[in-house]
């Protein structure tokens, strides 16, 4: 009996446990997920209804006007042209490179390996902001400010030290008898990074090429600063066009263009999220 009476407050004490830790899991996503739901509702709002002293929590009358004003609004076209440019470029070249450099310096041994990781991981340390002085004067010597090819080689400079430091972790869990199998049964350099590596770091390349996404499609600062013509801007520094000194802000207009603006990195996720998952397995059955 008294095993029982333990069993059940064992029971008890896991249940209200796990009842605590769902509580506060649910009141984190709703502490989250206010900023999206308001900036949903604001877009839907008619510009006088977003004004007003009153907060509402649902429009009166809901309208789509304000999408289309987003849509049809000068540079929109253009300048996400431009964004879908640097960031594809980003995150492939970001993802690549890591790759390569990740598989070397967590393979092989080689004089001032640790230094090496040691400025990545210093670079990856630094803020976005603190680089941006430096490299703006390197940029301006080599004729780099106003083109894509530098604004791309701004955005690897803080999104490349990340792919390499966590696709180190996942070569380096890597056993070496994996390599050393496929050696023995004739398969060459490229084969073996193809088909027996990629699949394993799999993972540590869509987080990798999540993070160069965010990090390239968000930025404003470096984009507003090193591109010389509106017609290179890029959709963060378009969004900043709905201020206006004479008018004011129309935010029911800038919501809509803000939620269009978040669509890519939501669909970008979707395409991409079960290869973070299926990854980590998938390489293993190949090899």
């Amino acid at each position: 009996m008294l095993h029982a009476r333990g069993t059940r407050g064992t029971r008890s004490t896991a249940t209200r446990g796990r009842l605590l830790s769902n509580s506060l899991a649910v009141v984190f996503c709703l502490v989250w997920l206010f900023p999206v739901y308001w900036m949903v509702n604001t877009a839907l709002k008619p510009r006088s209804e977003a004004l007003t002293a009153t907060p509402h929590f649902w429009p009166a009358s809901p309208t789509l006007h304000n999408f289309d004003v987003a849509l049809n609004r000068t540079g929109f076209w253009t300048n996400l042209g431009n964004s879908l440019l640097v960031v594809g470029a980003t995150v492939i070249v970001a993802v690549v490179l890591g790759m390569f450099a990740a598989a070397a310096v967590s393979r092989f041994r080689f004089r001032g390996r640790r230094t090496v990781m040691v400025a990545i991981l210093v670079a990856q340390m630094l803020p976005g902001t603190a680089l941006l002085i430096p490299t703006f004067l390197v940029f301006n010597e080599a004729g780099l400010l106003g083109t894509y090819t530098g604004l791309v080689l701004a955005y690897l400079a803080l999104a490349l030290p990340f792919s390499i430091w966590v696709m180190r972790g996942f070569f380096a869990a890597i056993p070496v008898e994996i390599e050393e199998a496929a050696r023995i049964d004739g398969a060459s350099t490229w084969q073996m990074l193809w088909k027996i590596l990629f699949p394993l770091v799999l993972p540590g390349v869509v987080a990798s090429s999540i993070f160069a996404f965010i990090a390239a499609w968000n930025d404003y600062l470096i984009a507003y600063t090193f591109m010389k013509d509106r017609g290179q801007y890029t959709l963060p520094v378009w969004l900043a066009s709905f201020t206006n000194p004479a008018s004011g802000t129309d935010y029911s207009a800038q919501m809509a263009g803000s939620v269009i603006f978040s669509l890519p990195v939501v669909v970008f996720f979707l395409l991409i999220q079960r290869k973070l998952v299926s990854g980590m397995s998938a390489g293993a059955v190949k090899g």
